[in-house]
């Protein structure tokens, strides 16, 4: 058996505090707790009595605090590994990406209007959706927004992700994606800009990265390599209650996602964890060749009694490489743009030297966050898996 297995412990505590800064967040260093599973196969208890002070991250964004929220155990596969969140569950009034909303038309390219088809709540479009369809011009959007049930509401800075397609999106059965994480410091930044070919010359030079042909494509990438993409749902798995995650691409952190609930962030997943991390992913693992196609080592037990113990060991081990690198990851300075209000909601955008997003406040409490790290960040040298690093 190996530890290709991997379960729910909510064991590290986030504990973020407030800045006095008003326009400027950081990543800062300081001391965190990480509870170690007890001994047992089977789904890890969240409660042991052993506590190991490490070095750990905390993401100070302003005016909320994060400490409400808890790491689960590490899973890893390939240069991807993914540390669940928990905690930080909000009322019921949010409404799920794929529940709470709905495409329903295209005036025109590069402008797409939304709709809340619910009787009441909140939708939060996550930031950076996008919809395919066949026979039709594919869209993505540049920023986040709320929409109130039984509302609509137009995006006319959305972006064509198919150079040469012609055809609008229609309100009927489609598909949404996340952009990948290599393309959504450009859209950001190109939130607000009417050009529905904006993101054509990124989305060349990431299809460059692929030996595929130079063109403003994305399909070439999100469609027809949906196949090994949607490999990433199965590699990595879902937890009950989970309303988050961070992502790590080999030993540096790719980014930070948390939803208001565990039915949004359920909604999520898969184009989180497929689209957006795993097309970099995938990318990297090609370019690393055969780093990744070795198979899992089994452990070296002979009994029950060793299993449990070399599995602990293994869990251990990879938790420890985690904090690590969430200690060793550059502090970070951002600044802040409050883009939208909606009653108590505040939808704002962060940018910093390594990292850029959005989030969300709801009365000051933290309701959503996409912060992912810049591509330059990413690939400023050869990524380590963490388990290796």
């Amino acid at each position: 058996m190996s530890d290709s297995e991997t379960q729910q412990i909510p064991t590290i505590e986030l504990g973020f505090v407030t800045s006095t800064q008003p326009t400027t967040t950081i990543f800062k260093r300081s001391q965190s707790k990480i509870q170690n599973p007890k001994s047992k196969i089977g789904r890890p208890t969240p409660h042991s009595p052993l506590l190991i002070t490490m070095l750990c991250q905390e993401l100070i964004l302003s005016t909320f605090d994060f400490s409400p929220y808890q790491l689960g155990i590490p899973q890893q596969s390939g240069l991807m590994t993914v540390v669940p969140i928990f905690g930080g569950h909000n009322k019921s009034k949010y409404t799920g990406p794929l529940t709470g909303l709905k495409l329903n038309r295209v005036t025109g390219y590069g402008s797409v209007e939304l709709a809340n088809p619910a009787d009441s709540g909140i939708a939060i479009v996550p930031l950076h959706i996008g919809y395919i369809q066949d026979g039709a011009q594919n869209h993505a959007l540049c920023r986040s927004a709320f929409i109130a049930g039984g509302q609509k509401l137009m995006f006319e800075d959305a972006c064509c992700v198919q150079q040469s397609q012609g055809g609008y999106l229609e309100g009927r059965e489609q598909w949404f994606f996340i952009l990948p994480v290599q393309l959504r410091l450009e859209a950001l930044q190109l939130r607000g800009q009417k050009s529905y070919s904006k993101l054509w010359n990124a989305i060349s030079r990431l299809n460059q990265q692929f030996n595929l042909p130079n063109r403003g494509h994305l399909e070439q990438i999100i469609t027809r390599q949906r196949a090994f993409l949607t490999q990433y749902q199965s590699r990595f798995e879902l937890l009950e209650n989970q309303t988050g995650a961070l992502f790590f691409l080999g030993d540096k952190l790719a980014g930070i996602e948390i939803a208001p609930t565990a039915a949004y962030f359920q909604e999520m997943w898969m184009p989180l964890v497929c689209f957006c991390y795993g097309t970099a992913a995938m990318y990297f693992e090609q370019k690393a060749g055969n780093l990744t196609e070795q198979q899992p080592v089994p452990f070296a037990a002979s009994n029950l009694r060793e299993l449990r113990f070399q599995l602990q060991q293994s869990r251990q081990k990879l938790q420890e490489q985690v904090l690590s690198q969430l200690a060793a990851t550059p502090a970070e300075k951002f600044n802040l743009q409050e883009e939208e209000r909606f009653c108590e909601l505040r939808l704002q955008t962060a940018i910093g030297n390594n990292f850029a997003g959005q989030f969300v406040e709801d009365g000051g409490q933290l309701v959503y966050a996409s912060l992912f790290a810049k591509p330059e960040y990413i690939l400023s040298k050869n990524l380590t898996p963490l388990a290796a690093a």
